[in-house]
């Protein structure tokens, strides 16, 4: 599943670097799918979402660091723990309930993002 940042964010910042995915931006900021990934143009995730990688898309949050769920990959692939959760002072990098996904699609994801 993927990583969410709750409101009790104090925006330290010290997630945005650790994430091996550019999958955490700061609150307010506008995103794109190939930003830290090889994707570039048109593309078609593997959850069947279409988009262009380089397209500005919405921030998820304007207040808090957020993080976009079809870019974490919980860190698999690359690290044994989601890195974000790691560092975070106050403990709000935790599990998305609403984005529950096996290792074997996080994985795909994560090839996926950098293997294009």
């Amino acid at each position: 599943m993927a990583i969410i940042i709750t409101d009790e964010c104090i925006n330290c910042g010290a997630c945005e670097p650790e994430c091996p995915n550019t999958a955490i931006y700061e609150g307010a900021d506008d995103w794109k799918y190939a930003d830290g990934t090889d994707l570039s143009g048109n593309i078609v995730l593997p959850n069947g979402k279409s988009a262009n990688a380089e397209e500005d898309q919405e921030p998820v949050s304007d207040e808090i660091y957020y993080i976009v769920a079809d870019k974490c990959t919980e860190c698999k692939g690359f690290h044994e723990e989601p890195q974000c959760a790691a560092v975070c002072p106050v403990d709000c990098c935790v599990s998305d309930e609403d984005n529950v996904e096996t290792e074997e699609v996080l994985l795909e994801k994560q090839a996926f993002m950098h293997n294009s």
